[in-house]
């Protein structure tokens, strides 16, 4: 038996955050029926680098395994009603529409705990649910930017430098999924549901706790260095360096002995502490040049040994193939229906008693209707009607 079997998830989010926080529910054993737009969730239509699959794009591969696919009408009063009927018997429901759509579709948590005061309502928002910036669109690199996170890389002078994933979504995803268990297990204690709010700026921003608490408690301006140092409140060197055959990462490297090892005689003496952030960019640079001298894997056949935090850049062909990946099993294999054979990250949480497992793939739109209304306790002639007057789609 996995966790949370036995749990039902009404799924409603679309794009990336509330999608990949309802898939990590279904990852651990929930019934997670994804509630789509008889036309397909939006994800499904949206393409990354134009990786669009057979009949389901990867992007919507990826965040949708281990749910099924209920396509419904909701503006339609019998779509609305048939939500409503699956509210009554749900867990948890989770929706990220703009600010005040949920009330319009009366669909809110006000409206829906009055059905089932048990519910574990979830509502993801990009700024909140009010104040100034509640009409701004909530994406992922609007929200980088809003953060402040962008100016803690890169070099003083240039532009601010974005991550290279959709980190504020993957951060609300799991903020959302942290939400969810914590109010579940609150309804244990006491059988009351809740709303949980989480919103894309707070999340981003918790994120980087010990960053701005260094500014907020330490009075340390975020100052990026003249040379592309890693992190702004780092001492030196800390970064990404070019070896003679690709790159390799150094990490708070004690300077004297860091600078016996790569021949760098300027290190001798110098405090780790107050001398690296005095003189970081002279460090970075002295650095620079010396491991140009030699490959990657020389290099950490001498750094390693000698307890200097030192490591490889990987690409992601690199790290398909590294041996602790694959001892981790940290991707997971199956079959789909139109995909073939998927490969894509699995549950990175280990339970030794109730494992994640991986019981389906991303389903087709509304692949699933006819057995989710069949077990809300429509008959056969109720749904052949529903199908007929394209309140919902089964594929």
């Amino acid at each position: 038996m996995q966790i949370l079997e036995g749990y039902r998830v009404l799924d409603c989010s679309i794009a990336m955050a509330g999608p990949f926080a309802a898939q990590r529910l279904g990852d651990l054993g929930a019934d997670v029926v994804k509630i789509e737009p008889v036309t397909g969730e939006w994800q499904r239509h949206a393409s990354a680098g134009g990786a669009r699959g057979n009949r389901i794009n990867v992007s919507f591969l990826s965040l949708n395994r281990n749910k099924r696919s209920l396509a419904i009408d909701l503006k339609s009063a019998e779509g609305k009603a048939v939500l409503l009927r699956l509210v009554a018997d749900a867990d948890v429901f989770v929706q990220n529409y703009r600010p005040g759509v949920a009330k319009r579709l009366g669909v809110d948590y006000d409206t829906l705990a009055a059905i089932n005061p048990r519910l574990v309502y979830v509502s993801m928002s990009g700024y909140g649910e009010s104040g100034p910036y509640v009409d701004r669109p909530g994406q992922d690199l609007l929200l980088q930017g809003l953060s402040g996170a962008m100016l803690s890389t890169g070099r003083a002078g240039d532009p601010p430098q974005p991550a290279g994933q959709f980190l504020a979504d993957a951060v609300t995803a799991y903020t959302a999924f942290e939400g969810v268990l914590a109010a579940l297990l609150h309804r244990e204690r006491t059988g009351e549901g809740q709303l949980v709010q989480v919103n894309m700026l707070d999340a981003v921003t918790t994120f980087q706790m010990q960053e701005l608490s260094v500014h907020t408690v330490g009075g340390k301006p975020q100052t990026r260095s003249a040379e592309p140092h890693a992190h702004s409140f780092i001492r030196a060197p800390y970064g990404v360096f070019e070896t003679a055959d690709a790159f390799i990462v150094i990490a708070f490297a004690s300077l004297a002995k860091f600078g016996a090892l790569i021949g760098e005689p300027s290190f001798a003496g110098m405090d780790d502490e107050t001398d690296s952030w005095a003189h970081r960019d002279a460090i970075f640079a002295a650095t620079r040049a010396r491991l140009k001298a030699k490959t990657t894997a020389e290099w950490l056949d001498i750094l390693l040994p000698a307890g200097i935090w030192a490591g490889p850049v990987h690409g992601y062909a690199d790290l398909l193939a590294d041996p602790q990946v694959a001892h981790n099993g940290t991707f997971v294999e199956y079959d789909h229906s139109s995909e073939g054979r998927v490969k894509t990250p699995g549950f990175p949480i280990r339970f030794s008693k109730t494992p994640s497992s991986v019981a389906r793939g991303a389903p087709q739109v509304g692949e699933h209707s006819r057995e989710v209304l069949a077990e809300a306790g429509y008959d056969a002639a109720a749904i052949d009607a529903l199908l007929t007057g394209g309140v919902v789609r089964q594929d």
